[in-house]
């Protein structure tokens, strides 16, 4: 009785990609489905439907792990991810870890057992060493997230020319005194360093001082801003500008300060990061860094569908991931 390594021997194409056509899968270009459907009747091969369930189908489905869904730029991120692998024949999963290492490795127990074909991780909160062992189990892509691994795509604007972009304006508009929030911690081995060392490098490269007590860690969120702001406002030696790695603790510091009475940009400098829509909705308008969000989502599909279907599908040119400055009010 012929079977599926048969069909694939006659038709020249991989098991996969003869997984594919029984799945039914829109990936498979019309001359290959139509040469291995030819083979499977040559063979009299019948697909039989509870194999379909077995452990090495294909699901035509991705899963898709954010830190968190209420932050804007992981709601666009995945709103693009979704978009354009439903444009391949792809369905999306998509889960929250909110940072807690347990319910990463759950998530990728889902790739373990057979029940997604592959992942893109936007954040990664397990070290690298614990998430390398599901690897044999199908394809991960990082998105967003800095890692010094050569064993997957990694798909990343150039986070330290944004920093440095931010940071030379609010140096060009007459700020020495600047500081600093991150989402992490603030050293040359987290997560977030490649921004760190960039910010670092820029304040050292114009002669201008650096303050522990300037910098914030572990703000991520508009509550978090607000927090900044009045960190801030304790200062006895305040600085003039305020460097923020998400925009939404940006707009958090811009909200404490009217509701302080304290004028932005003239008393207090802001600069976020992402370019949200709520940058330029918020009064006065927040001076930020662009991410190219729409071409991250769509590079991290493309990245994962090329591995998982090299014989079908074939990476097209991609967009370059350039940041930029986008200037409003609030410098």
């Amino acid at each position: 009785m012929a079977n599926i390594s048969d069909v694939a021997k006659l038709s020249g194409f991989s098991k996969t990609t003869v997984s594919r056509v029984i799945n039914g899968s829109p990936l498979v270009k019309p001359e290959k489905r139509a040469r291995i459907l030819q083979a499977m009747e040559e063979l009299g091969y019948t697909p039989n439907p509870s194999a379909r369930k077995l452990r090495g189908s294909v699901t035509t489905t991705i899963g898709v792990l954010v830190p968190r869904l209420v932050n804007p730029f992981f709601a666009e991120l995945v709103d693009k991810i979704e978009q354009e692998a439903q444009r391949h024949g792809y369905n999306v999963l998509i889960s929250q870890s909110n940072e807690e290492p347990g319910k990463e490795l759950s998530f990728l127990n889902l790739l373990k057992t057979k029940q997604v074909d592959g992942l893109i991780l936007t954040a990664v909160v397990n070290e690298w060493e614990n998430i390398l062992p599901y690897l044999k189990y199908g394809p991960i892509v990082v998105c967003n997230e800095q890692i010094d691994q050569t064993d997957v795509a990694v798909v990343r604007p150039d986070q330290a020319k944004g920093t440095s972009l931010g940071v030379q304006h609010l140096i060009e508009q007459g700020h020495s005194q600047i500081g600093y929030c991150t989402g992490g911690d603030f050293s040359e081995k987290s997560k977030g360093r490649d921004r760190n060392i960039a910010f670092l490098k820029i304040l050292k490269k114009a002669h201008l001082p650096f303050h522990e007590d300037w910098i914030f860690t572990h703000r991520h969120t508009i509550s978090d801003g607000k927090d900044v702001f009045k960190e801030w406002f304790k200062l006895s030696n305040r600085p003039t500008a305020l460097f923020a790695n998400s925009d939404e603790v940006a707009c958090g510091i811009i909200l404490a300060a009217k509701e302080h009475g304290i004028n932005i940009p003239k008393e207090l400098a802001v600069v976020g990061f992402d370019d949200q829509p709520i940058a330029e909705i918020i009064t006065p308008s927040l001076t930020t860094i662009h991410q190219p969000i729409q071409q991250m989502g769509k590079q991290a599909v493309h990245c994962l569908l090329q591995q998982l279907s090299p014989e079908d599908f074939s990476l097209e040119k991609m967009d370059s991931l350039d940041m930029k400055l986008i200037i409003r009010q609030s410098t």
